[in-house]
């Protein structure tokens, strides 16, 4: 069956989009979308050196997305400033990655597959990282889960309980490195923080608790990509920015449904 590359690209949608709807609850609920960018936009550079030292780009990425989020998690808190230092690190690294990949000796690169995803050329190995990484995510956030809830809603509440609410951060962080590095085959560098925020944002008009809206940001993520591999399908069409025209019109639809509810209709 992984022999078809359809379903090779629809279990890499849908993997991508369980990690990044449980984890994209956390990056709405805590404001982190800034986070998001600068991580995955320094992903490029992950790749120029991927391709520089000959290693596999899920490792040349994870590294440098870890770094940065290493660097945000070190800039986070300290003032009022963290932004303007984001937006400058988040941009200053994209283009050093654009540039340090055209300067790549011997290699021809297709910078659209890095920068909007290809999830059409996964390959076995591909998904089984993509996958793993998913398993990975979905056990630590059910591990942690009651701790990072509970350092979402209040840092001295948090310590009242005896959890360190530097320490959840952290944790974040470092699995939004992994779902940057996963997640670039399907959407791309510039799509990443749109997977992550726009399925968790739908499912909080719905949901009534955490763990509902995590469940109903996975299940719109998934349906998502599989709605938006469709549709480039048949509209031939990218396939990285048509899942996210999907997921953008599930939250226009279902804003639309709220106001009506609200009216009366």
């Amino acid at each position: 069956m992984l022999d078809d590359f359809l379903v090779r690209a629809a279990l890499a949608g849908v993997g991508v989009a369980v990690a990044a709807g449980l984890l994209g609850c956390f990056v709405v609920w805590r404001r982190m979308a800034y986070f998001g960018d600068a991580t995955a936009h320094a992903a490029i550079l992950g790749v120029a050196l991927a391709l520089l030292f000959d290693v596999s780009v899920f490792a040349g990425v994870g590294v440098v997305a870890l770094g940065m989020a290493l660097c945000i998690y070190g800039m986070s808190g300290r003032d009022e400033a963290v932004d303007t230092r984001l937006g400058v690190l988040a941009h200053s690294a994209l283009a050093l990655g654009l540039v340090a990949v055209t300067l790549v000796p011997g290699q021809r690169i297709d910078l659209d597959g890095y920068l909007f995803g290809d999830v059409l050329t996964v390959t076995r190995p591909d998904l089984a990282i993509i996958w793993s990484a998913t398993a990975i995510v979905a056990l630590v956030l059910w591990r942690h889960w009651s701790a990072m809830l509970t350092a979402t809603l209040s840092a001295d509440l948090a310590y009242a309980a005896g959890i360190d609410p530097r320490r959840q951060s952290l944790i974040l962080t470092l699995l939004m490195a992994a779902v940057v590095a996963v997640a670039m085959k399907v959407v791309g560098a510039l799509l990443i923080t749109a997977l992550l925020i726009i399925p968790a944002a739908t499912a909080r008009k719905y949901a009534q608790t955490p763990e509902r809206m995590a469940l109903l940001a996975v299940a719109i993520g998934a349906l998502c990509a599989i709605a938006g591999l469709r549709i480039a399908l048949v509209f031939d069409t990218p396939v990285g920015p048509t899942i996210i025209c999907s997921a953008a019109l599930t939250f226009l639809l279902s804003t639309i449904g709220e106001q009506l509810r609200r009216i009366g209709i």
